[in-house]
């Protein structure tokens, strides 16, 4: 299907950007896994000691007549703190980091233009940190990584960290809601 694209984002954990993007109208699904780094084949392991320079990040699999991607930006830069460099909220190091690896220089245009408007328009009070780049590689995380706030909604990490972030994501985004 020729409406079908993929996009890569890295906003700390990712099971929490999983979480937020397998919810939206027009994501056909969604892949934890790294990229951005240096070593082939990494492990969730090395990623946790920082070792690798991925980053823990997302593959999204959505329908553009559906959902566009300047949506999928807008969603990600309201979902996540842009301007911690290498760190969401308790999680830090470089596998944290704010991060869009994009498929082409069209995506690399929109997500630097889309950056431009969020600072010239002061919406956050912190400079932007999100590193823009051309993706050259991504490696699905272990099988343990998918879908795991869904199975694990009340371990306490999820409770603490990842539904108030979906809970944001449902007040505020109600109409991208699946």
């Amino acid at each position: 299907m020729s409406n079908l694209k993929k996009a890569y984002l890295a906003g700390g954990c990712f099971w929490c950007t999983e979480a937020i993007f397998s919810r939206l109208k027009g994501v056909i699904g969604v892949l934890p896994g790294y990229t951005g780094g240096g070593v082939a084949f990494p492990k969730y392991k090395q990623i946790c000691l920082g070792i690798t320079g991925h980053a823990e990040a997302i593959e999204i699999v959505y329908d553009k007549d559906i959902v566009s991607y300047t949506t999928l930006l807008e969603v990600f830069f309201s979902t996540h703190d842009p301007t911690t460099l290498n760190q969401q909220g308790n999680d830090r190091g470089t596998q944290y980091r704010s991060a869009i690896f994009c498929t082409d220089e069209a995506e690399v245009l929109v997500a630097n233009n889309y950056i431009k408007i969020l600072t010239s328009g002061n919406i956050f009070q912190n400079l932007i940190t999100t590193e823009v780049s051309l993706l050259i590689r991504f490696y699905e995380a272990e099988i343990e990584h998918k879908d795991y706030y869904d199975l694990n909604s009340n371990q306490p990490y999820c409770n603490a960290v990842i539904s108030p972030k979906i809970k944001k994501l449902i007040e505020n985004n109600e109409g991208l809601l699946k």
